[in-house]
Formats: C-alpha cells, structure tokens, sequence
C-alpha cells in the first residue's frame, strides 16, 4: 500500500549538491507533497537531477543563507514546512517520527532535528557522533527565519513552545578534507563582509586567544577524539578557522578586500 503523503513543503537550498541532492529529495520522497529546490547556480548537474527527481527547481541568485531561506519558505503551498540542505538525507527512523506527528496533527507548531555527521567515505554516522539540534519543521504563518545572510536560523516567537525530535538528519557536510577547508573558507568570508565593524584591538585580541578554546570546543566536546588522527585534524582546522574568521575582519577594517 502507498503511503499517504503528509501536507508538509520540503524545501532545499543548493548549489553544486550533485552528489548528494538525489539522496535527500529520495529520504523525503513519499512522506511530503512537494519539494522544491531553490538553486543559486549550479554548474555540476544539480537541477537536472532534482527535477529527475520530481522536484521543483526554482533559481535565485544567493542572496545569503537566511534570505534565501525566506524566499523558499515563500514558495511553499503547505503552512507546515520541512528545511533541509542539500547535504542532509532524512533517516527512516526521523521520516516515521514526522509521519507519527501528523496522526492526525502536530500538537506544537515548530519541532528541531537532530543532526549527525556523516564522514566521508561513510554512509551513516558513527557511532556516539555528536548532534546538533535545528528547528527545521515548523509552521511558517507561526515563525520564518531570520534575514541574516550570515545565520539561518528561525526566529522563535516569545512564548513558543518546540518540540524536539529524536530522528537523525544525516549530514553530508563535507566530502574530502580539500571540501571542509573550502566550505569554511567560503564562509568566513562571507561573516567578514557582513560582520558590523569593530575595533582592531577586540579582534587581534580574539585571534590571539581563540584558538585552543575552538580546538578543545571541537575536540571535546564535539567528540572528535573518537576519530583518532582524522578528529585531530578537524579540530585543528575548525579551530584555525577561528582564528582566520577575525583576521579576515580585521583586514577588511583596514581596507583590505578580495
């Protein structure tokens, strides 16, 4: 027997997903009654596979994260949406749990995810793999994301109850280690072009001291002791990042671009 779709809009921001697109219009295929693409240019076949899918691709130049979030949310026929990047496949232990919600509806108006790594070469997370946890099913009349270009994040309304769901979002969010550097690269540049000027003196002061609190931040806390050598080299690298996400402020109060 066909499962019934639930009245939910999956939409997805992408650019260059080629990868790994065809896996998360897959996860949600059969459980909502749209999806919808919005893609910034890919070059790498992104669209064709999304509509192979049976996906609505729609284009629109990046704006940032948090308006082209509000743009796809735009978009959407249902009020219940369903945001995920084109790097996160919906498990089928998180697909019964929304399928769950809607016997016969959500009793609250928003729910997060938890979210899980997956590493490259891999195809599910490990084992004891940290989780963050993302609002990403909510109703839009309620709350919308924020229009940030930097943080996509959805603005809670004060009061507010959520609810939080025990399924995993897979997330691909790196392919190679060369991916991870670009990608944080990508978006430290992008903080410094956005971020409000501040005085030199806070942010040589930050760069300095960072990075052995973004290290153990990384390391400890985000359990990347559990990958050996790998762990180590994430942690180094996310804490690095750190620092270059000051520096690259700093350059850009004294006039320095790209």
């Amino acid at each position: 027997m066909t499962a019934v779709t639930l009245p939910i809009s999956a939409f997805v921001i992408a650019k260059n997903e080629a990868p790994t697109i065809g896996r998360v219009i897959d996860s949600v295929a059969g459980l909502v009654d749209e999806v919808i693409v919005i893609d910034s240019g890919s070059t790498d076949g992104t669209q064709a596979i999304c509509e192979q899918k049976g996906a609505r691709v729609v284009f629109n130049a990046w704006p940032g994260y948090g308006p082209q979030k509000r743009f796809g949310e735009d978009l959407c026929r249902n009020d219940w949406v369903l945001n995920l990047d084109g790097d996160e496949v919906v498990s089928a232990p998180l697909a019964a749990q929304i399928r769950a919600l809607f016997a016969p509806s959500p009793a609250l108006d928003g729910y997060t995810l938890a979210r899980r790594v997956v590493l490259p070469g891999e195809t599910a997370p490990r084992r004891f793999a940290p989780a963050d946890h993302w609002l990403r099913l909510y109703r839009r009349s309620v709350m919308r994301f924020a229009d940030s270009p930097v943080h996509d994040k959805v603005v809670i309304p004060p009061g507010q109850r959520i609810g939080r769901l025990a399924g995993v979002l897979d997330h691909y969010a790196f392919r190679s280690f060369g991916h991870l550097i670009a990608k944080y690269n990508s978006y430290t540049d992008l903080h410094a072009k956005t971020a409000k000027p501040k005085a030199a003196g806070p942010l040589i002061a930050k760069a300095l001291t960072i990075f052995p609190f973004a290290f153990l931040k990384a390391y400890v806390l985000r359990r990347h002791f559990v990958l050996g050598w790998y762990g180590v080299s994430l942690a180094l690298l996310f804490a690095f990042f750190r620092v270059a996400k000051y520096t690259k402020q700093l350059e850009r109060a004294k006039g320095v671009t790209q």
